[in-house]
């Protein structure tokens, strides 16, 4: 199984989210998955190559590949099992981190998503993950979940403090 990120280049929360890694992976790693794409942009990509260097300490059988956008960039890799340059050679430069987007979306199984917000790459990222149907793991779904079940029990507290004054 193969898993993907994406997310915004800067970060709120950090302890949460990288909590939130932790259990995601573990469980991804626990389902089989041992092939980890990673962008090497922004927080969320530091991230969660952070938070799968941790695990790989426990799961020496997962890789870390950086996805590359660039040829030749002097980049430093350490850190990571491997590097992939997807075909991207007629790609203009301004347009390749997108491209590499689409590429890591389009051959992962799953897609790990830090996404709060509508626009910019890591949303559109988002967009093309759902347009392909690609099984999405999303901390804002799980932090919309959460505050629901509060709201939820709320109100049924509401509720019950109601009936009991009748």
């Amino acid at each position: 199984m193969i898993v993907t990120f994406c997310g915004h280049a800067q970060l709120s929360q950090g302890e949460q989210v990288k909590e939130w890694l932790y259990a995601v992976t573990h469980h991804l790693i626990e389902q089989g998955a041992t092939t980890f794409f990673l962008g090497g942009y922004g927080d969320f990509d530091h991230l969660a190559a952070f938070v799968l260097r941790e695990q790989r300490k426990q799961h020496p059988q997962i890789e870390l590949i950086l996805v590359l956008a660039y040829l030749n960039t002097g980049r430093d890799t350490s850190g990571y099992d491997n590097t992939v340059y997807p075909p991207l050679e007629t790609v203009p430069r301004r347009f390749a981190i997108s491209h590499r987007n689409r590429w890591m979306v389009e051959t992962a199984d799953v897609v790990v998503a830090y996404v709060s917000h509508d626009w910019g790459g890591a949303a559109t990222t988002l967009r093309y993950a759902q347009q392909k149907k690609k099984q999405i793991i999303s901390y804002m779904d799980m932090v919309r979940d959460a505050v629901q079940g509060q709201v939820r029990a709320t109100e049924a507290m509401q509720k019950s403090r109601i009936q009991k004054e009748k």
